[in-house]
């Protein structure tokens, strides 16, 4: 196995079980996390905890999974930072969803220290990640990608694919989270539609998952919508940030995106539907299926779970759960 040391920051929902499987393929992964308890599992199966992101600054690559850019920012760049010695690794790959601009801003950056840069967000939750069902996007310079696609690979089981230079993945990436909530958004309507006519979400869902308009989105969301559990993956807030950037993104090139529009005010309605709930700040932080109620109070609708589990797809293979 490869020699090189790979550093890892962020151990959230998705950034844990995407280390682990760098530990799993035989990588010597050395990690950081704000909270440090959240990376304890990953040192009992063989990675190394570090104190802090400047003791990151030697190793050979560098992955970061974090929420915002202004965290990206803070871990490369601020107090007690990876670059706030005098050591910078050779190469940063980023697999956080933050805007081209902020992108553009940390390539420049990093390439003042010498250091080259892979944008490579991804496409799944940790289910996803777990399952071998993780997708990747990439752009940078194709000769640094090459040297970072097997690590890539070993952490997207679904494939990895490279677009080009610069920050064409984070384009990517956007309109793929705008396309992710367009069609939660219209899912959830037709499902509130399909019941009020009598249908159940079970069965409807089923129809639409065997049809030529399934996809493994469709139906690993089916079960929190049949019954209505809302264990978070993706948060509301974090939905909303993403089709701004797909707005802004749009404007900047000019490319009308009504629908897009249309979805981020149906969005904004259930931020506004949140504040009638007794703990506002807790209920945001479920999953965004929870949109599924806004739509249906909107409709005059009761909402029962059906106690009908339904298969996700996402199920871990068992030498994969290993």
């Amino acid at each position: 196995m490869t020699k090189l040391t790979l550093g890892w920051i962020g151990m959230g929902r998705m950034g844990f079980p995407m280390a682990e499987r760098l530990v799993k393929a035989g990588y010597d992964v050395h990690v950081w996390n704000r909270t440090r308890s959240k990376a304890e599992p990953l040192e009992a199966k063989g990675a190394t905890l570090v104190d802090s992101p400047a003791d990151l600054a030697g190793v050979d690559v560098l992955f970061t999974m974090v929420s915002t850019g202004k965290d990206l920012e803070q871990v490369y760049f601020g107090e007690n930072g990876v670059l706030s010695g005098e050591k910078t690794p050779a190469i940063f790959v980023d697999c956080s969803s933050i805007a081209v601009e902020q992108s553009v801003d940390m390539r420049a950056r990093l390439a003042e220290r010498g250091a080259e840069f892979i944008a490579s967000p991804v496409s799944g939750n940790g289910k996803c990640v777990k399952s071998g069902k993780l997708s990747s996007v990439c752009s940078g310079p194709k000769a640094t990608f090459d040297k970072v696609e097997p690590m890539i690979n070993a952490i997207a089981g679904a494939g990895v694919s490279y677009v080009g230079e610069g920050e064409l993945a984070r384009f990517c990436k956007i309109a793929h989270n705008v396309h992710l909530g367009v069609v939660i958004q219209n899912l959830i309507e037709i499902v509130v539609l399909a019941e009020k006519a009598g249908v159940p979400r079970a069965a409807f869902l089923d129809f639409m998952n065997n049809s030529v308009m399934g996809s493994i989105f469709t139906r690993y969301k089916s079960n929190a919508l049949i019954n209505l559990d809302y264990t978070t993956t993706f948060t509301p807030e974090l939905l909303r940030k993403d089709l701004d950037l797909g707005l802004s993104a749009g404007r900047g090139l000019g490319v009308p995106m009504p629908v897009t529009a249309t979805t981020r005010e149906a969005l904004q309605a259930h931020f506004g539907m949140a504040t009638l709930k007794e703990d506002t700040d807790a209920y945001l932080a479920l999953d965004f299926t929870t949109m599924l109620e806004t739509v249906a109070i909107h409709s005059g609708l009761e909402l029962k779970s059906e106690e009908t589990p339904y298969p996700t797809g996402l199920e871990v293979p068992a030498q994969a759960a290993e």
